[in-house]
């Protein structure tokens, strides 16, 4: 099986609906409309087999403050493989294709990790974001202590070492402020 990239304006009305159901299953139900909001408008990774959706996960621009200034954040979304094809890389791979657009297109990606989820991520040298996690949200800047732990950094090889984003050979640190959006925030 193959990883086939595509921007969410690419996809069919029905091939959406098939990639919904399958985070929707993926998730045991508690995937809803603003978690499915969030995974639209990027680049999508997705794995087909004769029965539809295999493997997906999609990487959205975000906008994220670091190091003093705000940057694109390649921001993923929407990672699941269906229950009958765990536990054979698929997720590995979805996640490879992303990397390779993160690479190529941001200045470093992040996303919020399940307890499921970091393993993967972890084992892929994402790193777990050390420092504060907050949002510039409608009223000023909020802390979010609950991300804390949970949010994980990809940092591209071309990133220069000092860098407050963080070196890959070192923990990353510092504050990181992403954009506001309705629903979970990260």
């Amino acid at each position: 099986m193959t990883v086939r990239l595509t921007h969410t304006s690419d996809l069919t009305p029905a091939a959406l609906d098939a990639v919904r159901d399958l985070l929707t299953d993926a998730f045991d139900g508690d995937f809803g409309d603003e978690d499915w909001d969030h995974t639209l408008g990027g680049v999508h990774a997705l794995i087909q087999d004769e029965r539809g959706p295999v493997a997906h996960g999609a990487v959205v621009m975000r906008r994220v403050r670091a190091g003093g200034r705000w940057r694109r954040v390649g921001y993923v979304e929407g990672v699941a493989v269906r229950a009958d094809a765990r536990r054979r890389g698929l997720g590995g791979q979805v996640m490879g294709a992303l990397e390779g657009v993160i690479d190529r297109a941001y200045d470093f990606g992040a996303l919020s990790a399940s307890d499921e989820g970091a393993r993967l991520y972890a084992a892929r040298g994402w790193r777990v974001w050390g420092g504060r996690i907050c949002a510039a949200g409608p009223g000023g800047v909020v802390r979010l202590p609950e991300e804390e732990g949970t949010t994980y950094v990809w940092v591209p090889p071309r990133t220069p070492p000092g860098d407050p984003v963080g070196d890959v050979s070192g923990d990353p640190v510092g504050e990181l402020v992403f954009d506001w959006r309705d629903g979970d925030v990260l």
